[in-house]
């Protein structure tokens, strides 16, 4: 019974793409944040803090997720 202890390849890149695309929603929401904030007498005032809050929950989901594919791959826990 020999065990196989490498990192899976394929399951880490995927892992590192979705914390990548963490890292840009982390930027988009709060910079759309700060960009609703200061123009709170438009029209658009309160699509852009929804799509703000969202791409903010959007960024902490794919963290969340893309760490756990991480530590996934990395002790070879089959999903």
């Amino acid at each position: 019974m020999e065990e196989n202890n490498r990192t899976n390849k394929e399951v880490l890149t995927k892992g590192l793409k979705q914390l990548l695309l963490c890292l840009i929603f982390m930027f988009l929401g709060p910079a759309i944040l700060h960009l609703a904030f200061s123009n709170q007498n438009k029209p658009l005032y309160i699509a852009l803090l929804i799509l703000a809050i969202l791409l903010c929950i959007l960024a902490i989901g794919l963290l969340v997720v893309g760490i756990n594919t991480i530590m996934n791959s990395m002790f070879n826990n089959k999903k």
